[in-house]
């Protein structure tokens, strides 16, 4: 995992802006939460290439969609959850709200961007326990009736969903027991949060919970798939991975208490190597790493995390070995392969360049909205004196990054200089249409 708002850290984790808010990326992490969904995608109608479950760096407890095929959940809800069944039980939730359009242009939800699973329901008990100073702006502001109607429109698509969310269960053949799990842990936050038992308030914008708890308990015990145990793989990688997330993003101390040393389960190894790497005890987080491996010496993601550990350390030398066995394994998995292209990079040897530049065209070939790895493949083109394509790298990351009037002027300046017609030529060309008409937007806000 890099470390957040630095391009110069590797990328088992990488942030760019949505919304106001950061994604978290990490290739182990995205293919658990791809092999979690793919079997409700399919049961949804949906096509699996096409839909995505994105992670965003927020310590809240909440997922929602906001338009397109896109699954937004907080990391927050991974820390929350006590196992992927109950994640599963959210994103089917998600998935109903998709195929039911669910996305909020209502005129009494203006400053919403989506449908949110659980932020609204938390809200609307804060008003109801009398701390809701936003409400009462809305009622003073004689927004009464808008919001009325707002509220109503939510609890209906809270309910379809709901109800979709539960078909979606049953046809993948997934128990809906983490599902009733998980919504009893959000009536357990409603109550914590101040909402008094049996109580009613027109600010309710999600059906009570007790009421959820109750329709979906007895939807699903009908349901063939209640009694189905979940899938063991799937659950033990869900708590590596939330492990890896934990130790990454928490305070040392945190894990150290959550994760002690008399803990030495694989989930524990992983959390406390984030947690030493991150105080800066280089000898304690490679123990961690090298014990991960001598369980499983061809896992990627533990050589992965040897590698990140060295290469963060200032021994990118050391680093090659794992990654480049990680970026092998994984078949050039984006990620991690532009975690290797900047170990080759970081070396500085020239003889490393080459393999560097052919590691991160295979990087962005795969997935090319990852701006940190545009970065690395401009430096290796500035390198070798390829100024046109180091150019239209850094537009590429620019425009990634969202800093249009630099993104503008790499392509233009790309574009001047490569051979017109050639494909560069007319991606330079595409960035500086793109570029300049969010610079042009930009203005007109003014």
């Amino acid at each position: 995992m890099t470390r957040l708002l630095a391009l110069a850290a590797a990328l088992a984790l990488t942030v760019q802006g949505a919304a106001a808010q950061s994604i978290l990326r990490d290739a182990e992490t995205e293919a658990l939460l791809h092999d979690m969904a793919v079997p409700l995608i399919t049961a949804a109608g949906l096509d699996p290439k096409n839909v995505s479950v994105v992670l965003i760096n927020d310590p809240s407890v909440n997922a929602f969609v906001a338009g397109g095929q896109v699954v937004y959940i907080h990391s927050g809800l991974i820390n929350e959850a006590t196992s992927a069944n109950e994640v599963q039980g959210v994103i089917a939730h998600e998935l109903g709200h998709i195929i039911g359009g669910h996305v909020i242009n209502d005129s009494g939800a203006k400053e919403a961007t989506g449908i949110s699973l659980v932020s609204l329901l938390l809200a609307a008990a804060a008003a109801a326990a009398g701390a809701g100073d936003a409400a009462m702006g809305v009622l003073a502001a004689g927004q009464q009736a808008a919001m009325g109607k707002y509220l109503s429109f939510s609890r209906s698509q809270e309910a379809t969903a709901d109800a979709a969310g539960a078909q979606y269960l049953s046809k993948a053949g997934i128990t809906g027991k983490g599902s009733i799990a998980f919504f009893k842990k959000l009536e357990n936050m409603e109550f914590r949060y101040g909402r008094k038992a049996g109580e009613e308030t027109f600010f309710r914008t999600h059906p009570v919970s007790s009421d959820r708890i109750a329709t979906l308990t007895d939807a699903y015990e009908k349901d063939p798939a209640w009694n189905l145990p979940p899938d063991r793989r799937i659950e033990e990688r869900f708590q590596r991975a939330k492990a890896k997330l934990f130790g990454y993003l928490a305070l040392p101390a945190d894990t150290l208490r959550v994760y002690p040393p008399t803990m030495s389960g694989t989930a524990a190894r992983y959390a406390r190597a984030y947690a030493f790497h991150k105080e800066g005890f280089f000898d304690k987080s490679m123990t961690e790493a090298d014990a991960l491996l001598a369980q499983a010496p061809n896992d990627p993601y533990f050589l992965e995390l040897k590698g990140q550990v060295l290469l963060e350390t200032g021994r990118p030398r050391e680093a090659l070995a794992p990654l480049r066995r990680a970026t092998e394994l994984t078949n050039y998995q984006p990620l991690i392969a532009t975690m290797f292209g900047h170990a080759l990079i970081a070396t500085e040897d020239k003889d490393n360049f080459a393999e560097a530049e052919r590691v991160l065209k295979a990087a962005v070939a795969r997935d090319r909205e990852n701006p940190f790895a545009w970065y690395q493949l401009g430096t290796v083109y500035a390198a070798k004196g390829d100024l046109p394509r180091a150019k239209l790298a850094s537009a590429e990351q620019q425009a990634l990054s969202g800093r249009m009037p630099q993104a503008l002027s790499s392509a233009e300046a790309a574009q001047a200089e490569l051979p017109r017609g050639t494909p560069d030529w007319l991606r330079a060309q595409d960035i500086a249409f793109q570029a300049r008409a969010a610079v042009e937007r930009g203005r007109k806000k003014r």
